[in-house]
């Protein structure tokens, strides 16, 4: 176990006041899980992890000089983007698969895995956001995923979309900018709702008042290199100009729509 590590931080300016994230990034295991019983095809699924958000999350902390962190573990080993109390933390069955690694689970690999994976990376996470707002001055957080582009055989016609609980001071002029070229259908809290309490957003902005989004993007557009390189472009001028503005960055608690805090 102690060969794998669970998060990877890109190093960038963190004066500049921004941090990306990526929960998902990739659909590695540690070796002494195999593949947990299922084919390898399982693993280039977005069941495994979310496709097209690694390349995509390096070359914007590469344009924009930003630190980020990365998930190094597939969310079928667990989740990094669930509270430690979620009942789907570590998956049974995921969009039809079942994954026979994790069924049936004891308690002391369940606890094994949060205290090895999960909690490593989330204070990877913590140690970065907070490096970036060491100034007294809140940083800007942005978490990167991606979406499939049908779901139950239904098309998701969004091209990305973003995603928020209550704190709308970075949602609503992100949705503006990505709306403005007219060229992409962008969601709102499509095709799910944002407020997961808990989830890495909550977890780590939500609960300090750290200014924040999630952003999304269907899957098939950033499923190749030239995908990627042509979000990067749309997306770093975004990025640039939304941590620009100065009024951004301040710590304010806004009540979560999932219920009170915990304690």
């Amino acid at each position: 176990m102690q060969d794998f590590i669970p998060f990877e931080i890109i190093e960038g300016d963190y004066d500049a006041g921004m941090v990306l994230l990526a929960d998902h990034a990739m659909n590695r295991l540690p070796a002494r899980y195999g593949s947990l019983g299922l084919p390898q095809s399982a693993f280039g699924r977005h069941i495994a992890f979310d496709i097209g958000i690694e390349m995509l999350t390096r070359r914007l902390a590469a344009m924009l000089n930003a630190p980020a962190v990365l998930g190094c573990f597939s969310r079928l080993l667990i989740d990094p983007n669930r509270g430690e109390d979620d009942p789907t933390l570590i998956m049974k069955i995921s969009d039809g698969a079942i994954i026979p690694g994790n069924h049936p689970i004891t308690e002391e690999e369940w606890a094994l895995r949060l205290d090895t994976y999960h909690r490593p990376y989330h204070r990877a996470v913590e140690r970065t956001i907070a490096k970036a707002g060491a100034s007294g001055r809140a940083p800007l957080v942005l978490s990167l995923h991606s979406f499939t582009p049908f779901w139950k055989g239904v098309p998701r016609p969004w091209h990305a979309a973003v995603l928020w609980d209550s704190d709308h001071r970075a949602v609503l002029p992100l949705l503006e900018l990505l709306r403005q070229p007219g060229d992409i259908l962008v969601g709102d809290n499509e095709p799910y709702d944002g407020a997961l309490k808990g989830d890495t957003m909550y977890r780590h902005c939500m609960t300090s008042g750290t200014p924040h989004a999630l952003l999304e993007v269907r899957q098939d557009l950033i499923g190749d290199e030239p995908g990627v390189n042509a979000w990067a472009e749309r997306l770093a001028p975004v990025f640039k100009t939304l941590n620009a503005d100065p009024t951004l960055h301040e710590y304010r608690i806004f009540p979560s729509r999932t219920g009170p805090y915990p304690a």
